[in-house]
């Protein structure tokens, strides 16, 4: 008798080939059958009129805090997701130094807008090496099956200490120790080695990263580490600074180059296109294109929308938060400020104001939000109002400088106006990345290529930013079916999100829908399918809050034959487990 049944459906199988019609059959975690299927099942599904896909496979979450206290990785199961990658960025929590948890507790705060708070009372510690932090999460049962990279990081901190902060060259003896580190981490599953170049990374404290300046021998050395082994990847996220110019561009790419050579095994980097600096994703395609033809495995981490944040008077950033008159009612509950932002008199000085600055030293939020702030009336041609319509590639006729043009205001009290009414949970959806042109046709230009990775959606970070976890709903919801012109073909966008994602870790046993292969699989009715309204709850430990999108659609989720997930509620089943790469169950 079959575990589970699911008849009808149409199978969309994650080889990219045409859906076709048939049952799928599953026994002991693994599918058994695909096609006409006779034989009775303990639990049977009436897939008619829905498609049947392989789990989802995200390969950029950040759950590396929240997995301690969170069995069931929320929002992303939610999504369709069966496999999950964190680590991404160079940041993590291990290894660490007894006593030193808390500057890692700062990196990550900073880097991935996920409450100190939360952190400090949800994270249960209890390791060291980055093999002790992985036993301790293989420990307990959850819903999806999740990797673990090890971040470039705590790794410099936890062998270089003050020196790594301090942003010090490290030593020969510095680089071989984290390779030694690294080895021991890979030969105990670790799904490869992370790190974060980004400017716009920075500490609770303001700082930058203790890796963001490491040198090419640095990095090279490192990934020696995975000589001799037969997994692992590599991930990367740089700003490339074209705008200093082609040869600083040149110098950072060639580094990437140096690193992929060296590590001899897959390196994907965040791919987007940037606000200044729009042409530069063309230089990295054509870099990336010219040495794949020389026999590198790079490829592009891609996003499925624009890459920006929610703006709300509750949510971690909005136009406002930076002026004195504001300030003086910031402490207020919701409600009670909104109202007194309504006030007349208060209105009127927060508008004759300027902001005052808001990055720098003793602060995470980046030098870019200055720069925005001092650009409003420009970008505000990029904000638009995020509705129960959840349009995320809206029209410039929607946004608050074509709404202050017509009502006679400036945008800033066009903004101000939206954000005060009501009880002032309005939010703002503004693409800072990805939407140069007013349309995601850039972002259609990125999906389409061969080296493109669905990714990018730092599922458990930036939580009072953006609810990003949703992209792989969004993938079938807009580029599958709503999007008036040039769609994703659903086969194409299904292989993207299960099989290619699987291939790039090296994991040879999910992915695709045929015998013989784990039973991660999705039932999705495709006319009730959506990405959700995004909800500000707090839900985080120590009353910390986040933004929470509940897809509706998906019918069921199942991961090794186990439904963890019916009707967008949870399940009391556990079966996902940490995968150790190089060990049997990936192949």
């Amino acid at each position: 008798m079959l575990d589970l049944l699911i008849k009808g459906g149409t199978v969309v199988d994650g080889t990219g080939g045409e859906p076709y019609m048939a049952d799928v059959g599953v026994h002991e975690g693994r599918i058994v059958e695909v096609g006409r299927i006779t034989r009775p099942a303990r639990d049977t599904v009436d897939a008619t009129g829905l498609w049947v896909t392989p789990g989802f496979v995200d390969i950029h979450t950040h759950y590396d805090g929240q997995v301690t206290w969170d069995e069931n990785f929320t929002p992303s199961i939610y999504h369709g997701v069966t496999t999950l990658m964190m680590g991404n960025c160079g940041v993590g929590f291990a290894p660490v130094r007894p006593g030193h948890e808390d500057d890692l507790v700062k990196l990550m705060e900073g880097v991935e807008d996920i409450p100190g708070a939360a952190l400090h009372e949800g994270i249960r510690w209890g390791w060291e090496s980055f093999p002790q932090y992985m036993d301790a999460l293989a420990a307990t049962p959850r819903s999806l099956d999740y990797l673990v990279q090890v971040p470039h990081d705590p790794l410099r901190m936890f062998v270089m200490g003050e020196r790594a902060v301090a942003q010090q060259t490290a030593t020969a003896q510095d680089i071989a120790a984290m390779r030694a580190l690294l080895r021991e981490a890979l030969q105990a599953g670790a799904a490869g080695f992370s790190t974060g170049r980004s400017d716009n990374h920075r500490t609770s404290e303001g700082k930058e990263t203790p890796a963001s300046e490491a040198s090419a021998a640095e990095l090279t050395g490192i990934v020696g580490a995975f000589d001799g082994l037969g997994h692992g990847v590599v991930q990367v996220v740089s700003d490339f600074d074209l705008l200093k110019g082609p040869q600083r561009f040149d110098t950072e790419f060639d580094l990437v180059e140096q690193l992929a050579r060296a590590a001899g095994r897959p390196l994907s980097m965040t791919w987007l296109q940037r606000d200044p600096g729009g042409q530069q994703y063309e230089a990295i395609r054509a870099r990336v294109e010219a040495a794949v033809a020389a026999g590198l495995p790079l490829y592009l981490q891609t996003a499925a929308r624009g890459i920006g944040v929610i703006n709300g008077l509750d949510a971690s950033f909005h136009p406002f938060m930076g002026f004195p008159a504001y300030k003086e009612v910031a402490h207020l509950p919701l409600a009670e400020r909104a109202a007194a932002l309504r006030e007349p008199a208060r209105k009127a000085r927060i508008l004759s104001e300027k902001s005052e600055r808001l990055a720098g030293d003793g602060t995470a939020i980046p030098p870019l939000v200055d720069i925005l702030l001092e650009r409003i009336d420009l970008i505000s041609g990029r904000m638009f109002p995020l509705d129960a319509q959840l349009n995320y590639e809206p029209s410039v006729m929607q946004s608050f400088l074509v709404q202050a043009k017509q009502r006679g205001v400036t945008p800033l009290e066009a903004l101000y106006d939206f954000l005060a009414a009501g009880d002032g949970s309005n939010l703002v959806y503004f693409p800072i990345f990805n939407y140069n042109s007013g349309s995601l046709d850039v972002v259609r230009q990125m999906l389409a290529h061969p080296r493109a990775l669905a990714s990018l959606s730092d599922a458990g970070a930036h939580v009072g930013t953006v609810c990003d976890a949703s992209f792989t709903t969004f993938m079938l919801t807009h580029w599958v079916r709503d999007r008036a012109h040039d769609k994703l073909p659903l086969a194409q966008a299904v292989e993207m999100l299960t099989r290619r994602n699987a291939r790039y870790l090296g994991l040879n046993d999910r992915g695709v829908i045929a015998p013989g292969l784990r039973a991660d699989l999705n039932v999705i009715d495709p006319q009730r399918l959506s990405v959700g309204t995004p909800a500000l709850v707090r839900d985080l430990p120590a009353g910390g809050k986040r933004f929470v999108q509940k897809a509706q659609g998906y019918v069921g989720t199942w991961v090794a034959g186990h439904c963890v997930a019916r009707e967008g509620a949870i399940t009391s089943q556990r079966p996902g487990q940490l995968v150790r790469m190089g060990q049997e169950t990936t192949g």
